[in-house]
């Protein structure tokens, strides 16, 4: 009953809390029942010494107890997980995911998007899902968790059909500067070392940044004036907004709740969020600045391709798409024979 969001550390740290507090609270009103006692009192007789031993009747009653609150507590748990908040940030998620597409059919190109967010997003859902082989689910999270999966995997192929609309030179932001943080951030912080543990905190981290790409495109192409891809971002960012709602929901009704990671990757994302949108009006706080890191970082990536390799992609590119230019010059300058 537990949120099958959860990762399999986190979901074994809960369950030894609440198996805890479980066996506390019956263990109280067993003793209270037996002693005669009020169930507050009991915790101050224990610790005197006071109490009988939990033997025969006391003990069946006390394993029935603990049995009947622990599912009524845990299905409470799981009820605090399916809230409004979550329901809507799910649904703006799918909707903004299909308002991509939907623009990469009508435009018949990738402009105005970043290749680089679809990349990040497909790592995100299939290091996050891989809980899909390990254990059955709702159908509502099966039904998610494929789509998003599925649905990535379309845009990446759309990509690379599409390769000769795709807009290089304003998708600079440079994957390696935001997966590398990333992956420290999972092995530090993660419940446990085992696999799918590291996989699900990388895949948080790697979600608050993934947007960053599409921000930084967006920035260097100020008259874009594409409604799918303003459709699109708005959508991701609000779904966002709305699992930070869920959170802090979840947070006041069970104050053992605690997701450090997710916590850290969405304010991450929607401090970006809420800079773009304050870029409509032009009292962005982070748009010059996360340009100026962006310029940075591909300068240092150009002087070290330049060391290793004795060239650099960006030159490299330039050098084809001159190459390509002169040729559509020279195909469209030749006589027609007629």
């Amino acid at each position: 009953l537990l949120p099958q969001t959860w990762s399999p550390g986190r979901v074994a740290a809960w369950n030894g809390k609440a198996m805890a507090d479980v066996a506390a609270d019956a263990a109280d009103a067993v003793i209270a029942a037996a002693t005669g006692a009020p169930a507050d009192a009991v915790p101050a007789a224990i610790a005197d010494g006071a109490t009988p031993s939990l033997r025969g009747a006391a003990g069946g009653r006390f394993a029935a107890m603990s049995k009947l609150y622990n599912r009524a507590k845990l299905a409470k748990l799981s009820s605090y997980s399916w809230n409004i908040f979550r329901y809507i940030g799910d649904y703006l998620h799918l909707f903004g995911v299909f308002a991509l597409l939907a623009t990469l059919a009508k435009n018949r190109s990738c402009t105005g998007i970043s290749r680089s967010t679809q990349i990040m997003y497909f790592l995100v859902f299939v290091t996050r899902y891989l809980d899909l082989l390990d254990h059955s689910q709702t159908a509502y999270l099966v039904f998610f968790k494929i789509t998003y999966i599925v649905t990535s995997i379309i845009v990446l192929v759309v990509f690379y059909q599409l390769d000769a609309t795709y807009e290089r030179q304003k998708d600079t932001c440079s994957l390696f500067a935001i997966l590398a943080p990333c992956c420290i951030g999972a092995l530090i912080l993660a419940e446990s070392y085992s696999p799918m543990e590291v996989l699900w905190s990388f895949s948080q981290f790697c979600e608050g940044f993934a947007m960053v790409p599409q921000y930084v495109f967006c920035y260097r192409d100020r008259t874009a004036k594409d409604v799918g891809v303003t459709f699109y971002v708005l959508s991701m960012g609000a779904y966002r907004c709305f699992y930070a709602a869920n959170w802090i929901y979840k947070k006041v009704q069970m104050p053992h709740y605690s997701d450090i990671q997710s916590w850290l990757g969405g304010m991450i994302e929607i401090l970006f969020f809420a800079d773009y949108l304050l870029s409509f009006t032009g009292l962005s706080l982070l748009r010059s600045m996360v340009l100026k890191v962006d310029e940075k970082i591909n300068e240092i990536k150009e002087k070290v391709e330049m060391k290793v390799l004795g060239s650099s992609s960006s030159s490299a590119k330039a050098t084809q798409d001159g190459a390509e230019l002169r040729q559509r010059r020279k195909v469209e300058e030749e006589p027609v024979d007629i």
